[in-house]
């Protein structure tokens, strides 16, 4: 049965609302400066609106329920989104990058430091404030798309306070290629926060494994939740969205009753969703006497090894050569 998620659209809606409000400012402290960090940060937030739009769009359609052609759900539609979002932000970086680069052949002064700056600030100061509303809610509730806009908009507060000290550099220094060479720094720092979007997005999409900490508790929580004589193995996971999937097989006395049996599959099972929220769980159950039940080809491509289990250890069969 699948666990009602949460509506996340909100944090987002503000997002849309932050990235609609520091375009107009950034746009304002550009025309006043002519400085090419101000512009390449105004393009940035640009940016935002647009992977914000996505992103909405993407929780609006993954928590749609399931269906008779979605039968998993629609939260992988988050991975793409994600990795729309890393595209997006990878362009903004190879943008400004260009920029800089065209603003350091063909320099041009600067005006007005001061209040392009403390408009960068104030603009900057939105941004840190919503990007930790949405990395909070986000990790809370396990949401990639509020995670990547948060990690989006935390590099476009890091983006501004480097422009903004390039300025004070200009106003101290008179070399207004600083201006022009921070914006460069910043194009790529962008450009590698848009490629590690796109990786999480692509791990996701082929469904990668959960981290290594992850499955350990959840073989933790198995072990703990199994009586004596009984194991398990072949453990596999994957997550889509928010969701998070494991199955594994469980070795039981072949004697046991389907009654019996039902019911310790179905402790294993609630004890893993109370420990882990949002997430499936597929038991299959072989009897723990019978050498059919040890797959070690299967075994070996997941990594496993022989493993003691509760209160006895179980001894595998060799592999054929």
């Amino acid at each position: 049965m699948m666990q009602e998620l949460p509506n996340l659209r909100g944090p987002l809606l503000l997002s849309v609302a932050a990235a609609v409000t520091t375009i107009a400012m950034k746009t304002t402290a550009y025309f006043f400066t002519g400085s090419a960090g101000l512009l390449a940060d105004a393009l940035e937030s640009l940016v935002n609106l647009l992977a914000a739009v996505t992103a909405y769009a993407s929780l609006w359609y993954s928590s749609r329920p399931v269906d008779i052609n979605h039968a998993y759900g629609h939260e992988k539609i988050e991975f793409f989104s994600s990795g729309l979002e890393g595209v997006l932000v990878g362009l903004a970086g190879v943008s400004t990058a260009g920029y800089a680069i065209q603003r350091l052949i063909w320099p041009r002064p600067l005006e007005q430091l001061g209040l392009g700056g403390g408009i960068a600030l104030a603009a900057s100061a939105i941004n840190f404030a919503v990007a930790i509303v949405l990395l909070r809610v986000g990790r809370k509730h396990g949401s990639l798309v509020l995670e990547a806009n948060g990690q989006h908009l935390m590099t476009d507060v890091w983006t501004s306070l480097a422009v903004v000290f390039g300025l004070l550099l200009v106003a101290v220094t008179g070399w207004h290629a600083l201006d022009a060479l921070l914006a460069l720094a910043v194009g790529l720092h962008i450009l590698g926060t848009g490629y590690a979007l796109v990786r999480r997005s692509f791990d996701g999409l082929m469904d990668h494994a959960l981290p290594a900490e992850e499955q350990e508790q959840l073989r933790e929580i198995i072990r703990q939740s199994l009586p004596v004589g009984a194991g398990f193995h072949l453990l596999r996971t994957r997550q889509a969205g928010r969701r998070k999937f494991v199955d594994f097989h469980l070795l039981v006395d072949g004697g046991m009753s389907v009654r019996d049996v039902h019911a310790l599959a179905s402790h294993v099972e609630q004890q893993l969703r109370s420990a882990v929220h949002g997430l499936e769980v597929v038991t299959h159950m072989e009897p723990i006497e019978e050498q059919a039940s040890y797959e070690l080809e299967r075994m070996k491509e997941l990594g496993e090894k022989p493993q003691t289990v509760a209160g006895q250890s179980v001894v595998q069969p060799p592999i054929d050569d």
